[in-house]
């Protein structure tokens, strides 16, 4: 009796889910920070620029925004590839419109603008702050290549490099060892039923991914990153942003002349 040939084992597919539903207070802004203008663009523009250069390894590009959002249309008028779509479901906090658009990605909405593919619970979703407008893509290529193979996942993330401190009353209290701190960035790595889950019982006051994980009893990764992966706040940090894709943007054009 001849068996059935062996099903092919299918790879797990790589999504990215921009939570952008945030109005950003600290940063000094008369509308939502991640609709100012940088270099001509706006702030979000300049974070799908880094994801779309990696398209062929993506499988999807999701962007949630408050329901009544007027600003991401105006910002990135060309949000509308194959693999990309716009979710309307931001919520309150940070957390609950990253639960909401990992829903989402498992129930696309018929009629929904952009033809992204629904995910499955077991792909992998890339999970990234708008905000964060100077990530690379060399940056997101080596977060995959260290986590896809990973049972947890993990994070982008720096080791802490300053002196850090506890204070009581304006005044220092005590200096902490930093040898085994880290400053977490973004993109995070996770599978998207596993974080799901993980964001379900940690409720809305979590401020990343990790954290839900590690509630959860998980160790996620460290992945090196960069001092200059920061998430715009401030309103200095603008100038700052800005100085960087610059400083790019001129090493760029004298690389092509070489």
């Amino acid at each position: 009796m001849t068996s059935a040939p062996a099903k092919p084992q299918v790879s797990p597919q790589i999504f990215v889910l921009i939570p952008c539903a945030g109005q950003g207070s600290r940063a000094g802004t008369s509308g939502p920070k991640q609709y100012e203008l940088l270099l001509g663009r706006s702030l979000v523009s300049h974070t799908l620029a880094a994801f779309r250069a990696l398209d062929g390894a993506l499988a999807g590009l999701w962007v949630v925004v408050a329901p009544d959002d007027e600003g991401f249309a105006l910002a990135c008028p060309d949000f509308a590839g194959p693999h990309e779509r716009l979710v309307r479901d931001g919520g309150a906090t940070r957390a609950a419109t990253v639960l909401n658009g990992l829903q989402a990605m498992l129930r696309p909405q018929s009629g929904a603008a952009g033809g992204a593919a629904a995910a499955s619970a077991t792909d992998w979703v890339l999970v990234h702050d708008a905000a964060r407008c100077l990530i690379t893509p060399a940056q997101i290529s080596a977060l995959i290549a260290a986590c896809r193979d990973d049972a947890v996942g993990g994070l982008l993330a720096q080791k802490l490099p300053d002196t850090l401190k506890t204070g009581l009353s304006g005044r220092v209290a005590s200096t902490l060892d930093r040898s085994d701190k880290w400053l977490a960035q973004t993109p995070q790595m996770f599978r998207v039923g596993a974080l799901i889950t993980a964001l379900q019982a940690a409720g809305e006051l979590v401020t990343d991914e990790s954290s839900a994980m590690e509630a959860m009893g998980l160790a996620p990764l460290l992945v090196s990153g960069s001092a200059q992966n920061f998430k715009v706040t401030y309103p200095e940090d603008f100038a700052l942003a800005e100085a960087v894709l610059l400083s790019r943007s001129s090493a760029g054009a004298r690389n092509s002349k070489s």
